[in-house]
């Protein structure tokens, strides 16, 4: 996933390296903490911890528009919280689904940070369509969805 979440970056949106270096330490970081969250095997936390303690906070693009990028994330992770409630008491469906995917809010957010609103409003299209799970596969596992 990595190395598709890279080649969209760099060649779907064109983001500087500094934007997609971020992007990829965040998306390897709530991969982790959500597969903490579910149990599920963790082969090495080591990424996301370097990544949410040392990388992330450094990198001069976080740090130009930390105060933008820490909002997103914050808003991510309350969407991310209430999936996992919705799921966790039965009542996972169409919203839950989509607040899962609140990462690619914060994509869109680099989008317009690193090419301006045009740019960015013709480009939503292509980070939309960058979520890679369909409604089906989530219905599968949540079959009350």
């Amino acid at each position: 996933m990595i190395a598709t979440l890279k080649d969209y970056f760099e060649n779907q949106l064109d983001l500087p390296p500094a934007a997609v270096d971020w992007l990829l330490d965040l998306w390897r970081t709530i991969q982790t903490f959500d597969d903490m969250h579910d149990h599920d095997q963790v082969a090495d936390v080591m990424p996301a911890l370097w990544g949410a303690l040392i990388s992330m906070p450094g990198n001069p693009f976080y740090q130009a528009h930390a105060a933008a990028l820490q909002a997103a994330m914050a808003t991510a992770i309350l969407k991310w919280h209430a999936a996992n409630v919705a799921e966790a008491s039965g009542k996972a469906d169409e919203r839950s689904f989509v607040w899962r995917a609140a990462y690619y809010d914060v994509v869109l957010l680099a989008v317009l940070f690193c090419h301006g609103q045009a740019a960015a409003l013709d480009m939503a299209p292509v980070v939309m369509m960058m979520y890679g799970e369909p409604f089906a596969d989530y219905r599968e596992e949540f079959p009350h969805a």
